[in-house]
């Protein structure tokens, strides 16, 4: 058998293809240099930003060792990303744009920059273009009373709500007191609940009814139950379908010509589409779910589409596009409305989150559906950005490094999350082994008294299905942190799923009479007791 070092060097070297494009214009621009100006022009164009070889981040090992390098095909390997799309913005044009990997855990079609994925929660911003374009016609208003303005459906009376409405505003920057943070999608083939249904939590709806839990206006609280509103508010202003409207007002009007709200996709996106990939590596059951909600969750695009929307946004602040909305109101657009903390600049604007990190130019959004994730960032001010769309459950946990890696070759300033201590251990893991890794914690906790670090390397390992490494991983943490109830539940989980019913037992016992309160190991015991 091959070792690990060996075969993920041959990942990178065959099972990671690489796709790029080069930009319309930059091939108007060879048309026209010179011969010795079109091939040094095309060399500098062609010279991609990233590929499955480069460096993504360095580990520094055991003194007298050197430091781990990490390149992009193994940390897609360790976090079991079959493939992801990337474009690149610089100067309010997509200069890079390429596809990694595969279109589906163990095939061989490459992404490519036209391949679709689930945008899941970066639909948010791009139905609030579609609001807002209503907006400008008078055709919604941003501060009424949504229930003067919904037609069929209207959302209970509640207390909470006597004084503050819910208005469209506070709908679109989370900020009208609503429930339901996310949705988990349809598995393809089985029942599909209307808006309606959604929105009153009636079968076969499988989320809880979208209600007031707080006075609107009094704080900010993620909620695609209220955008999901949005979109039927969408809906019943246009008198048309959401997806139809969308795809005519927003989506062609910004270039977006490979993008569908439809959750059937027409056939000729259908075959380019992605399928979704859960934590252990496996598709998605049917490849992908279905999200009828449609508002928060349901669009399907490419990189390249989100990176066009957010071109359109940056030059319509400016004046200088607004095939959808304003100058003005794209400004409002960006504008904070619930700023997640009043004394620090940035906070949630109409769609997009806006202004962090002291820069107000910058406007963002991520999204994770069942087997998807992405991320859209924009700096209007600098007129760069990117965006990155992964078939995995576990992009999110790399997509950052990808903008960092990015960001600093270009000189961008972007506010990125690092690794967690967790998942720099996998990392260790995946190349040297999980006695190497442990041996890693041990050098590098110093003082820290943190039993979350090998909890996560350890669910990490488990839900790839390296159950005896988890198993180890854990029993390690209870024995470092012998009073720490959540190890002992994690021991008592790993167990389980090992088979090993009476040591799960016991670990579940053991966490309850530390934490009597742990409503999990009264689950997980009612079950393994019966």
């Amino acid at each position: 058998m091959q070792s690990i070092d060996r075969a993920l060097r041959s990942l990178a070297a065959s099972a990671l293809p690489l796709s790029v494009t080069i930009p319309g214009a930059a091939l108007a621009l060879l048309a026209t240099a010179t011969p010795a100006q079109a091939q040094a022009q095309a060399q500098a164009r062609q010279a991609p930003l990233l590929t499955p070889e480069t460096v993504m981040l360095t580990i520094d090992m055991a003194p007298g060792e050197p430091p781990l390098a990490v390149t992009l095909a193994e940390l897609m390997q360790a976090f079991r990303v079959p493939g992801f799309s990337i474009a690149v913005v610089k100067d309010n044009r997509i200069a890079f744009s390429a596809g990694f990997g595969v279109t589906e855990a163990g095939g061989t079609a490459p992404v490519a920059p036209a391949t679709l994925f689930q945008a899941a929660s970066i639909s948010k911003p791009v139905t609030a273009m579609g609001a807002l374009w209503l907006v400008e016609r008078g055709k919604l208003s941003l501060d009424a009373d949504i229930n003067t303005q919904l037609k069929r459906w209207k959302l209970p009376e509640s207390p909470l709500a006597a004084s503050k409405k819910v208005s469209l505003r506070r709908l679109m920057s989370h900020n009208a007191g609503l429930n339901v943070h996310g949705f988990a999608g349809y598995a393809r083939g089985t029942p599909v609940p209307s808006i309606e249904q959604i929105l009153d939590g009636s079968p076969p709806s499988n989320s809880p009814a979208v209600r007031v839990i707080a006075e609107p206006g009094s704080k900010c609280l993620y909620s695609g139950g209220g955008v999901t509103i949005e979109g039927l508010m969408i809906r019943d202003a246009a008198g048309r379908p959401f997806e139809d409207f969308m795809a005519e007002r927003v989506l062609r009007p910004a270039g977006m010509t490979s993008s569908s709200f439809a959750q059937t996709l027409p056939p000729e996106l259908a075959a380019r589409a992605a399928s979704g990939t859960g934590p252990d590596g496996t598709v998605t059951p049917g490849k992908s779910h279905v999200y009828p909600e449609l508002a928060p969750d349901g669009l399907w695009t490419t990189a390249e589409d989100l990176a066009r929307l957010g071109i359109e946004v940056s030059l319509s602040r400016e004046g200088k596009a607004n095939h959808i909305l304003s100058q003005a109101m794209t400004r409002k657009m960006l504008t904070p409305h619930c700023p997640d903390d009043p004394g620090k600049p940035g906070g949630i604007g109409l769609g997009f989150g806006v202004g962090y990190g002291g820069h107000p130019g910058q406007f963002r959004h991520s999204g994770a559906n069942e087997g998807f994730q992405g991320l859209m960032f924009m700096d209007a001010d600098k007129g760069w950005g990117i965006a990155l769309l992964g078939n995995s459950d576990s992009f999110s946990s790399i997509y950052d490094r990808i903008v960092q890696v990015v960001g600093d070759a270009q000189g961008w300033q972007y506010p990125a999350r690092p690794l967690r201590d967790g998942d720099l251990l996998l990392l260790v893991a995946a190349r040297r082994g999980v006695d190497a890794a442990l041996a890693q914690y041990d050098r590098t906790r110093g003082g820290k008294d943190d039993p979350s670090i090998l909890n996560l390397l350890g669910y990490r390992l488990l839900r790839q299905n390296q159950v005896a490494d988890a198993v180890r991983v854990f029993e390690r943490n209870t024995l470092l942190y012998p009073k720490d109830a959540n190890a002992w539940d994690s021991l008592g989980e790993a167990h389980a799923r090992a088979g090993s019913r009476e040591a799960a037992i016991r670990y579940y016992r053991r966490s309850l009479a530390l934490d009597p309160a742990n409503a999990n190991a009264k689950r997980q015991l009612e079950a393994l007791e019966r």
